[in-house]
C-alpha cells in the first residue's frame, strides 16, 4: 500500500510509533534491562517514564514520516516519473548516511550500554527516567532513521521489509562486527538505488498507483 495507507495524521503517528517500537525493541532491550536493574524503588513508574521518553522521540519522527508518506502517495498517483526519482533518492540517501561518520558516532553510542549507564547516573530529578528514554531514543533515531525511511519507498506496512530492517538494526547494535554490517547495509542500499533505475518494482511504495490512498 502506497502513501499514508489512507490514514490521517492523528491515526498515522500512533501506528508509526508502535511499529517503530516493535522494530527497535530487540536492539533496545540490553540497555533498557541494564538501566532497569539500577532502579531501587518505584520500578514500574520509572520504567513507564523511560518508555514514554523513548516513544516520544519516535512519535515526533512520525510527523516528517507522515509528510513523506503523503508525498509518496501524491507522486505515485500524479507524477510517476517523479515518484521513480524519489525511490532512487531514498535508497541513495540511506546508503550515504550508513557510510557517514555521524552514523558511526550514533552507532557507537548505542553499542555501549555500560557507558550509557555511567552517563545516565548523573541525571537527577523526577523526570530523569523520561530524559533517559528521550536521550537514548534520540541516539536510536540518529542511528536508524535512514533505514526506516526505506519503508516510505517499499510501503510503510511492508512486513517483510520491517523484519529485514529490524534484523539489520539488531545486528548493527549487538554483533561484534556491527560497524562492518552497517557499512554493508549502506553499500546494499546504494546498489538498490542503482537497480531501481531499471527495476522500479523494487520500490513498491513508489511504484504501484493506488488512487484511494491519495488523501
Amino acid at each position: 500500500m502506497t502513501g499514508t495507507m489512507g490514514l490521517g495524521l492523528a491515526a498515522f503517528v500512533p501506528v508509526w510509533t508502535l511499529m517503530m517500537a516493535a522494530m527497535m525493541l530487540p536492539s533496545v532491550t540490553p540497555t533498557a534491562t541494564l538501566y532497569a536493574k539500577t532502579m531501587q524503588r518505584n520500578r514500574a513508574v520509572r520504567i513507564a517514564g523511560l518508555v514514554a521518553g523513548y516513544l516520544a522521540v519516535w512519535a515526533a519522527a512520525g510527523l516528517p514520516a507522515y509528510g513523506l508518506a503523503w508525498l509518496t502517495g501524491w507522486l505515485t498517483g500524479r507524477h510517476p516519473s517523479a515518484a521513480h526519482v524519489m525511490a532512487v533518492a531514498v535508497f541513495a540517501v540511506c546508503g550515504i548516511y550508513q557510510l557517514s561518520s555521524l552514523k558511526d558516532r550514533c552507532l557507537a553510542h548505542c553499542r555501549s550500554p555500560l557507558g550509557l549507564l555511567l552517563h545516565y547516573g548523573t541525571y537527577r530529578g523526577r523526570l530523569r527516567d523520561l530524559r533517559v528514554g528521550a536521550h537514548h531514543g534520540g541516539y536510536c533515531l540518529g542511528c536508524c532513521w535512514a533505514l526506516m525511511v526505506i519503508l516510505i519507498a517499499v510501503g510503510v506496512m511492508n512486513v517483510a521489509a520491517m523484519v529485514v530492517l529490524a534484523a539489520v538494526v539488531l545486528t548493527e547494535k549487538i554483533s561484534p562486527r556491527g560497524p562492518a554490517i552497517s557499512r554493508l547495509a549502506g553499500a546494499a542500499a546504494l546498489a538498490l538505488a542503482v537497480a531501481i533505475i531499471w527495476l522500479p518494482w523494487l520500490a513498491p511504495g513508489l511504484h504501484a498507483a493506488a488512487p484511494m490512498m491519495m488523501n
